[in-house]
């Protein structure tokens, strides 16, 4: 399986194709109908993958059913990677689908780490609990710095922030969906379920109404009241903006220090995804905020950095940028269920 994997990364808020070769070099697509030839296989990057799958997945019409059965777990992801994964599969037929979920990092977070305080009839009936989400950026990071305690922020549309221990997941910001944790561009974060009680008794809202302010008009959006974009917000000398970078960064320092106190201590942080990977002051600000931790950065490469790279003062908690590679991920695992599956189907084959 050394040839070429066609991997589709459908967002919240982008759709991104790359080719990925063996030797983990990618190249841009811009559609897929401009997939190279020689393409062996699609990895696809689906969101939630709910408590059914837990490893990649061949892509057949029965688990295309299933991942629609998983759209009310992530509205804003599923749906539209279904879309994709049905235009892929039309446009390559004849090369073998494989779904690859970023839930599946995450399934091994403790119990203690991933249960609600809520019925039982609610978590073993209904599947309510803590999935954690952005598994194959967190993985990528866990490979590449492979230390004891590791906390993993993952800043970008969506945000989150992952407990690494001994390259394992054991727990993370995100939770039943991606809608949970810290702010983010649109979407709101943690909130006491209480505010969406109060608006269903006396504002007369209804649950789409709520999911649509929550998802879409919401976290860094709806503090500034104009702009989500953190780059955009750190130019504004506007009140609402600043008040909006001031939240953000006060919210992921206290996910860090929370990771921090589910790792027992801290060897290294890494910042990736598009905000993490760009902006020295999110950076900084949330670096200031966690001295205690042993944090401390050298602030000259620290506004020098480019990903990857290490931005620490000397004695200090590794500090890491680091560029995401979901599609390197996403390709090798594609490559370990497509390996797998051709040594099944020959240990089955009669012999003659």
């Amino acid at each position: 399986m050394a040839g070429l994997i066609l991997v589709a990364n459908a967002g919240s808020s982008s759709l991104k194709l790359s080719v990925v070769r063996a030797d983990d070099t990618t190249t841009a697509v811009e559609t897929l109908d401009d997939a190279p030839y020689g393409v062996t296989a699609v990895a696809h990057r689906i969101v939630h993958g709910g408590s059914r799958f837990r490893e990649p997945v061949l892509i057949d019409d029965a688990v295309r059913e299933e991942l629609i059965g998983l759209g009310d777990l992530a509205p804003l992801h599923n749906r539209l990677e279904i879309g994709v994964v049905d235009e892929a599969r039309r446009l390559l037929p004849e090369v073998p689908h494989v779904a690859v979920f970023d839930t599946a990092f995450h399934a091994t977070i403790p119990e203690e780490a991933a249960a609600y305080a809520v019925p039982r009839r609610w978590r073993e009936e209904w599947g309510v609990r803590r999935y954690g989400f952005h598994g194959l950026s967190v993985q990528w990071a866990a490979e590449q710095v492979p230390v004891p305690r590791l906390v993993v922020c993952h800043l970008g549309a969506g945000c989150s922030v992952t407990a690494v221990e001994e390259g394992r997941s054991v727990d993370t910001t995100m939770g039943f969906s991606p809608l949970e944790g810290v702010p983010m561009a649109t979407r709101s974060g943690s909130i006491d379920p209480a505010v969406a009680l109060y608006l269903i008794r006396t504002r007369r809202l209804d649950a789409a109404a709520i999911e649509q302010a929550l998802e879409e008009e919401s976290g860094l959006l709806g503090l500034s009241g104009s702009s989500s974009r953190v780059e955009v917000l750190e130019r504004s000398t506007d009140p609402a903006a600043q008040l909006a970078l001031a939240v953000f960064v006060h919210r992921v320092a206290g996910a860090v220090a929370a990771m921090a106190a589910a790792l027992r201590g801290l060897d290294a942080l890494v910042f990736t995804g598009g905000v993490g990977e760009r902006s020295a002051a999110v950076r900084g600000g949330i670096c200031d905020r966690l001295g205690f931790l042993g944090v401390e950065l050298d602030r000259p490469a620290n506004e020098r950095a480019e990903p990857d790279v290490e931005i620490q003062a000397a004695g200090g908690v590794r500090i890491v940028v680091l560029r995401a590679r979901e599609d390197v991920v996403a390709a090798r695992e594609t490559r370990r269920v497509l390996t797998r599956n051709m040594t099944q189907t020959s240990s089955r084959t009669p012999v003659s």
